[in-house]
């Protein structure tokens, strides 16, 4: 084994020590598809089991948040449910993400960012584990240090936050004689 690869941290490692994880939303919570009823009001199908993911990373301690380039109320009123910070209409999503990190005082290398399209690429490029869903666009799966199993939409979000479980608990266990 070379040097470089003992220095190369491990998945698991970079999942146990995460301080925060920022999410896309379209395509990340949902399939990216929308339902556009005659009125012109928009829907999207989001898993439940997310929310359950997301409970897990707030009593670990992690913050949480939702960087959106989408203005649609439908974001919004997702967060709300899921009492997640959000910030929509979001043009400068890699800014935006510095400065929340800086706020609250928490380095990037110690932030997860899960997007799926190619205005995700900044954040990606910036954090210390990027991650994206199964069906991201091949430019995203190619920065990515993880691809989930599931696509955007069918529970993504909640196998990223029970890896983080894991990671973390395993860690534990190595600690505790």
């Amino acid at each position: 084994m070379t040097k470089a690869a003992r220095t190369k941290p491990r998945l698991e490692d970079k999942l146990a020590g995460l301080r925060m994880a920022v999410f896309d939303f379209d395509g990340v919570f949902t399939d990216n598809r929308v339902l556009v009823l005659q009125d012109g009001r928009e829907g999207v199908l989001c898993s439940r089991a997310d929310g359950l993911g997301l409970e897990k990373l707030r009593r670990l301690g992690l913050k949480l948040l939702v960087l959106s380039t989408e203005p649609n109320p439908v974001v919004g009123a997702r967060c709300r449910k899921l009492k997640l910070p959000c910030v929509q209409g979001c043009r400068t999503k890699a800014e935006t993400l510095k400065k929340v990190a800086a706020k609250n005082r928490i380095p990037l290398s110690d932030v997860l960012y899960m997007g799926n399209d190619i205005n995700d690429l900044e954040c990606l490029d910036i954090v210390g584990l990027p991650v994206c869903v199964a069906d991201a666009h091949a430019r995203v799966r190619a920065r990515s240090s993880y691809q989930t199993q599931a696509p955007g939409g069918y529970g993504a979000v909640r196998e990223i936050c029970d890896k983080i479980v894991e990671a973390r608990t395993a860690m534990t266990r190595k600690r505790t004689p």
